[in-house]
């Protein structure tokens, strides 16, 4: 398997420039909290030779394939097996006490979707399996098997923002007690069963339910709200962190969190802002970038991106 052949990197030109201010002279120290499969790191390795990057991922396989490819690197590139948010303990475990910059590529990993066995995507019969990390426990099964109506309608309803989260849930727990749901086929074929014909032509019935999963197996959501904080406090004055995301859940989290440190702290009607209340980070995008026309052709994983970037200015207090 060639990880060169199984990825094509999103909007890599815009993060490498976002990036190069704060990565680009030699010495710097640049962390990839998503490597997958490796593109954006060894574009980032090519582009700037006197770079070291430390390389995140929770999945064993995409640290095997990705140090394969860039293994010709020596030691510039420093792989860590850990979710996004230990990006703290990642860097003070090598040995720096900061870091210059910060790429997240957010979501599932091409990777992830393309090997049936996985489990993540619904066009593909495989076990319900999910885990992000194959050293794990917890999986999509499990989630099937064991949940309360309940908690399922909750997980449809809010990580995949599922109108039909209690028709679903219901129907799961009905056919759950006749047997067990242990494929991904056997879950879609229900959710399509539930599905009321009139709303059948709407996009697979199965779309949303599986992001459900995919997040509550891998915590996504909790993960980001860790991580974002961690690896701003990471970056050193002038340090730059570039986040994209692909659902509108995501992009949420890292909008609110940019947007409270990049504001003053100071009260209303202070005459003087302090230097404790000046803002840390300055927004270093307007809203959230999409991709070109041209990428979402050549690369239609690219469709969804919402890419947001900052720079640090200011040291909290």
């Amino acid at each position: 398997m060639d990880a060169a052949e199984l990825h094509i990197p999103v909007m890599l030109e815009r993060c490498l420039e976002l990036l190069a201010p704060a990565i680009g002279r030699p010495g710097a120290v640049v962390v990839d909290g998503t490597l997958g499969l490796g593109g954006h790191a060894e574009a980032m390795l090519e582009r700037f030779p006197g770079l070291t990057l430390v390389g995140l991922d929770r999945d064993p396989e995409a640290l095997r394939l990705a140090g394969e490819r860039l293994g010709r690197f020596g030691d510039r590139f420093r792989p860590v097996h850990t979710t996004y948010d230990g990006v703290d303990r990642a860097i003070a475990e090598l040995g720096f006490d900061h870091v210059d910059g910060a790429l997240y590529d957010l979501g599932v990993s091409s990777m992830q979707l393309d090997l049936p066995e996985r489990g993540f995507s619904y066009s593909k019969n495989a076990p319900l399996d999910m885990r992000m990390d194959t050293t794990a426990d917890f999986t999509a099964e499990r989630i099937i098997a064991e949940y309360p109506e309940a908690e399922l309608r909750r997980i449809f309803r809010e990580y995949g923002e599922e109108r039909l989260a209690q028709r679903y849930a219901s129907r799961i727990v009905a056919e759950r007690a006749k047997h067990p749901i242990t494929t991904t086929a056997e879950l879609v074929d229900i959710l399509q069963a539930a599905t009321p014909a009139a709303l059948s032509n709407q996009g697979h019935p199965a779309k949303r339910v599986f992001q459900a999963l995919r997040i509550e197996v891998n915590q996504e959501l909790a993960v980001l709200e860790r991580a974002i904080p961690r690896a701003i406090d990471a970056l050193g004055i002038g340090g730059r962190l570039v986040v994209m995301s692909y659902q509108s859940l995501e992009d949420r989290i890292v909008k609110k969190i940019f947007q409270a440190r990049s504001r003053s702290t100071a009260p209303a009607g202070l005459p003087v802002e302090l230097p404790e209340h000046r803002p840390e980070l300055a927004l270093l995008t307007r809203g959230a970038e999409l991709a070109s026309d041209d990428e979402k052709a050549r690369n239609p994983r690219s469709a969804p991106v919402r890419l947001r970037a900052v720079e640090r200015v200011r040291r909290a207090a």
